[in-house]
């Protein structure tokens, strides 16, 4: 019998001083039986550093064609397409053809950067593909943090980032690998 995913109801606060995009975003995500609560709360991080009226949480790791997270225009097309971990050069190519902008969120320590090593220069064609990392012990932090409901406030001023919960704060700062040329 097939797992069900795991319901969380988020109030995600997000306050971007670089973007000047305030808001609180009140989420229903659906945890997939294989995500673990790091990727749970990588894809929230994500959601509040692009948050915007028209960004979406997708179905995620159950379809395999479509990004963790996307904006699409008023008329459909596919404005930024957020990806999270190590996708295949295969899935970089097809998305940055789909999508003006994708971003890619890469975390895990060693395996990241080994990936990145990787592929980075086939990468170098796609001007509308930016590629940030989380540091690990970072992404352990946030970890911490997830729970079935939650309150969470994000502060992001100068590329830094604040998460915080009840009384617990995390500090993450992202590492960008690779910048779109627009």
């Amino acid at each position: 019998m097939a797992q069900k995913s795991t319901i969380y109801k988020v109030e995600l606060s997000v306050s971007d001083m670089d973007r000047h995009y305030y808001e609180t975003h009140k989420l229903t995500v659906a945890k997939h039986p294989s995500e673990t609560d790091e990727r749970l709360m990588v894809r929230l991080l994500a959601f509040a550093l692009n948050a915007h009226e028209h960004l979406e949480l997708t179905k995620g790791l159950s379809t395999d064609d479509e990004p963790d997270i996307w904006q699409k225009n008023l008329s459909g097309e596919l404005e930024v397409w957020v990806a999270l971990g190590l996708p295949s050069e295969k899935i970089i190519r097809q998305s940055c053809g789909k999508a003006n902008e994708v971003i890619v969120y890469s975390y895990g320590g060693r395996t990241a950067e080994t990936w990145w090593e990787k592929i980075k220069n086939s990468t170098t064609r796609f001007d509308n593909l930016k590629v940030v990392n989380f540091a690990e012990a970072d992404t352990r932090e946030l970890e911490k943090l997830a729970s079935r409901s939650m309150k969470l406030q994000v502060n992001i001023q100068d590329g830094d980032v604040m998460v915080s919960a009840d009384d617990s704060m995390v500090y993450l700062t992202p590492t960008k690998w690779k910048d779109a040329a627009h």
